[in-house]
């Protein structure tokens, strides 16, 4: 059933919040967790639905995984190579990085797993994952295309690979590395652009070996040594930078706002849309810097600004690549026209995310346009007019980016479904809300 939701021009918000757990560290600590040797706990951990199929999925591969009364999580692990064979299918809902880590997690395992998802996870692309994997001896029988439903054959002799990835992906990274840590020798992976490395930072923390050299072309190449002890960790997940870049932008459109996102992530290679809405002109101070598990974290004070359109290089993509949606709202905002270059990889997430999102601009009256695979939102420095529902495609980041448009538009933005938002960001709503947003249910078509 559709959860149709309005979003209504708000006075100032103001007020302070914590977003949930990043993402892309909740789902890494389950799993590497679920590979140590002993207790892990996780505090903060995000309870979205992707992350909770992750946790499902861990137990059916022989994890204990539980929520303790006061939020924690606590995981006791089967070591590398410990993991046992499902006893039915694993679904990892709307979870693109659950599906294809996992991939990599039970590649080098002697059993055979099946993977399958929801109609938006069915519909993306998982031969960029099978093919390096292959190579190591695994097996994939999926859909045609590549695609979930699909049956990995696990192989009992995996074989390190060298392996270079054809486009900037952390998932694929990642799910190499993770097969690696069961395959013996060095598994060793080439990419010519930074991607998140959560996986590299995490791996060590739970005692890996993972070297990250440069190449002479300024290549990264990160290998990892296979069959380590990993030993079981307390894990404090920070606050999701990606999600943290809706109330953030909502703050710098709406006249007279003034909040701060406590406690946000900041890994280097997740920051790209905070330096380009900082090229743009806005107003953002990092407080109260530290470190938390590992990663760098620190309360974000966001306040209104003019913003002003830039030019958004290609190769900061990786470093933002949920948050294009989010960054086009500001632009359509901002004074000037805004260029975003190199977003292929756009095209192929939750739903294609270009193309809703050049949709859904035009129909609130913004001027957008594409050019191959830049796409250009040409602002006027004032509010759009809104007035839309935006059909959201089962993508919960394109679902909150035009709620928060219609948080300063003219006129209301509607959203068709946005039951897809609890999959990153349960509570969206409320937190909005609490600092001064206005979005209700609707049964109305704009």
């Amino acid at each position: 059933m559709s959860k149709p939701l309005i979003s209504r021009r708000a006075a100032a918000l103001s007020g302070s919040a914590k977003v949930p757990g990043d993402k892309s560290v909740s789902h890494r600590a389950l799993m590497f967790g679920a590979l140590a040797v002993g207790e892990s706990r996780v505090e903060g951990l995000l309870e979205g639905d992707d992350v909770l199929r992750t946790a499902a999925a861990m137990r059916a591969l022989g994890a204990e995984v539980e929520r303790l009364a006061d939020g924690t999580w606590r995981l006791f692990g089967r070591g590398v190579g410990g993991l046992k064979e499902p006893d039915d299918v694993l679904d990892l809902g709307n979870s693109g990085t659950g599906a294809r880590l996992m991939m990599g997690l039970v590649a080098s395992h002697p059993f055979t797993t099946l993977f399958t998802g929801d109609a938006s996870l069915r519909s993306r692309p998982m031969k960029r994952v099978s093919a390096p994997l292959s190579q190591m001896g695994a097996r994939f029988f999926g859909r045609d295309g590549g695609r979930l439903p699909m049956a990995v054959v696990g192989t009992n002799n995996p074989l390190p690979i060298t392996y270079e990835l054809p486009v900037a992906s952390a998932q694929v990274k990642s799910a190499i590395l993770l097969a690696g840590l069961n395959t013996p020798g060095r598994t060793t992976v080439i990419e010519r652009e930074a991607t998140r490395d959560h996986t590299e930072l995490m791996l060590r923390n739970f005692g890996a070996q993972v070297d990250v050299e440069h190449g002479e072309q300024g290549e990264r190449i990160i290998t990892v040594t296979g069959f380590p002890e990993l030993t079981g960790r307390h894990v404090v997940v920070p606050a999701d930078p990606s999600s943290a870049a809706f109330p953030a932008v909502a703050a710098l459109i709406t006249p007279g706002s003034e909040i701060v996102l406590k406690g946000v992530g900041m890994n280097p290679l997740r920051t790209g849309l905070y330096q380009s809405l900082s090229e743009m002109g806005a107003d953002l101070a990092f407080e109260n810097e530290r470190e938390e598990g590992g990663e760098p974290v620190a309360d974000l004070r966001v306040r209104h600004s003019a913003l002003r359109g830039v030019d958004v290089p290609a190769e900061r993509a990786p470093s933002m690549i949920d948050e294009y949606p989010i960054l086009a709202v500001a632009a359509a905002f901002a004074q000037g026209t805004t260029r975003m270059f190199g977003l292929s990889e756009l095209r192929v997430k939750e739903s294609d995310r270009f193309a809703a999102t050049m949709r859904g601009l035009a129909a609130c009256g913004v001027q957008v346009e594409e050019d191959g695979d830049t796409l250009i939102v040409h602002g006027t420095g004032k509010p759009p007019m809104g007035g839309a529902t935006i059909a959201v495609n089962l993508d919960h980041r394109i679902a909150m980016a035009f709620l928060v448009l219609g948080m300063a538009s003219a006129d209301p933005v509607a959203v068709d479904d946005a039951e897809a938002i609890d999959t990153s960001f349960p509570g969206f709503v409320d937190l909005m809300n609490g600092m001064g947003a206005k979005i209700s249910k609707t049964e109305a078509v704009l």
